[in-house]
């Protein structure tokens, strides 16, 4: 068993694929009509048959707009990206202007900062430190 494709519910579909690409760096895989909608997933560009993250509108349905909510109220990340030198990587979203929630702390072998992705969502991104 693998995890091949994991969604994120976003608010609009063209700032989420802009933020996510632009911004990001991820390379935009699939963008399929669907409907009034889109299939739209982005991937790493060191991974372009790695995982896909499949943009996912969030639309009026009450129970993702609560679910959503609640979460980014309580701080939590709805997905985490691993890189390699977190210090680097904070100081270019920020850069690019990207609000972070967190600045990049150590706990135990990790390193973690947080980050707004401007459709409705908190970004972990962390790195791994040998022990």
């Amino acid at each position: 068993m693998k995890i091949k494709l994991e969604s994120i519910y976003v608010s609009d579909l063209d700032q989420a694929l802009a933020f996510y690409t632009e911004v990001l760096g991820f390379v935009k895989k699939k963008d399929t009509p669907i409907g009034n909608s889109r299939y739209l997933t982005v991937v790493s560009p060191d991974e372009s048959n790695g995982t896909e993250l499949l943009l996912e509108p969030n639309g009026e349905h009450p129970a993702t707009k609560a679910y959503k909510k609640a979460i980014y109220e309580e701080g939590i990340p709805l997905a985490a990206f691993l890189v390699e030198d977190i210090i680097a990587e904070h100081a270019r979203l920020q850069s690019l202007d990207v609000v972070f929630k967190t600045d990049p702390e150590r706990f135990g072998s990790e390193t973690i900062a947080v980050f707004d992705d401007t459709c409705g969502n908190l970004i972990m991104i962390y790195q791994t430190h040998a022990e």
